[in-house]
């Protein structure tokens, strides 16, 4: 589907599910409301699929793996070698989020949307847009059309993982250098200066540190992305992972399916979904606050609260599939049939 058909298509969520969800909630044998965060997420999740009977048996972490050409300017510790070798290690089932996966019984697809000179990997989607983005400091990241292909080549993520029968769709990244354009992407869509949101990364010098705020102002001048075309700043600014996250946000809407986030760049991938089409927040959820400086603003952005707060910065979709086991447990509470009633006892009922 294209993007312009997925956006039309795309609707909010079923408030007739949603209230069913939490009248069961409330019918369990606990204080009303006692497992805060997670109970919401269980019933948003029933208003996008539109049934209260809410199970996340397969779960499916797609890891978006692109290199980003800003990287030439010194704006990380590693350059696009590492990209190349965490990718493959994705794919083999021996990067970090194989081993947090196979924890939390999550499938993990790395796919390469835009790694510069990867061959086939076996274990990686060949899903290739570009070989790599070209240095925004300097001129757009991509062109528009690379970036719109990038988008649908998400949201084909999507409808693919439904019709294998996904329950989950999980958000995860891999490209050197993209905590610089997340920030760069999230800095225009929020108003705010980069230099309010940028960190450190997978760490940096103070010199290099200072060297990445610079880049950061040099980008957003020299391209001048306006905020309310969101395709237009992922072109820009952005790179491949960030425009493919972008449509497996809006893929996972189109299709129902939940969309659980994981760090800030994906949070800043999904609000470029949000700013395009609102309607594509009733499918997100999110995971965790990232140590990134701007993540807490993002997250406000978007309108979401995480359960997760400790100080990750992994990537990968590490702090997604560390969410999940919360998910699972409130769901064993959800489906327990613990109720006031099986066990002879008043309800509890708010109060005012």
């Amino acid at each position: 589907m294209t993007l312009e058909e997925t956006i039309s298509a795309i609707r909010p969520g079923d408030p007739t599910a949603q209230d069913a969800a939490r009248r069961w909630w409330d019918r369990l044998a606990k204080p009303l409301g006692s497992l805060g965060q997670l109970e919401d997420a269980i019933t948003k999740i029933a208003a996008l699929t539109g049934d209260p009977d809410v199970r996340l048996d397969k779960r499916m972490l797609f890891v978006a793996c692109a290199d980003n050409g800003v990287v030439c300017q010194g704006v990380s510790q590693s350059d696009e070698s590492v990209t190349r070798a965490v990718t493959r290690a994705l794919g083999q089932g021996t990067s970090t989020v194989n081993y947090l996966a196979a924890q939390a019984n999550c499938t993990v697809i790395p796919v390469d949307i835009g790694v510069k000179d990867l061959d086939f990997t076996d274990g990686v989607l060949p899903r290739k847009c570009k070989n790599g983005t070209d240095d925004c400091s300097a001129g757009p990241a991509m062109t528009r059309a690379e970036c719109t292909q990038a988008i649908e080549t998400g949201i084909a993520l999507a409808l693919e993982a439904k019709a294998q029968g996904a329950d989950i769709l999980l958000t995860g990244e891999m490209g050197i250098g993209n905590t610089t354009t997340a920030c760069a992407v999230a800095s225009v869509l929020l108003g705010s200066d980069p230099a309010a949101l940028v960190g450190r990364g997978s760490g940096l010098s103070n010199a290099a540190f200072l060297k990445k705020i610079q880049v950061l102002h040099k980008a957003v001048a020299r391209n001048h992305p306006d905020p309310a075309d969101p395709v237009g700043v992922l072109a820009s600014v952005g790179g491949l992972d960030l425009a493919a996250l972008c449509g497996l946000c809006l893929g996972g809407a189109f299709v129902r399916l939940p969309v659980l986030l994981d760090g800030f760049i994906a949070d800043a991938a999904a609000l470029c979904a949000v700013r395009l089409c609102p309607a594509a927040g009733d499918a997100l959820l999110a995971s965790h606050v990232s140590a990134e400086p701007g993540a807490k603003a993002i997250l406000e952005g978007l309108g979401l609260s995480a359960p997760l707060c400790a100080g990750l910065r992994l990537g990968e979709g590490s702090g997604a599939v560390m969410a999940l086991p919360l998910l699972d447990m409130a769901l064993a509470v959800y489906h327990s049939g613990h109720t006031f009633g099986a066990l002879g006892i008043d309800a509890y009922t708010p109060q005012h």
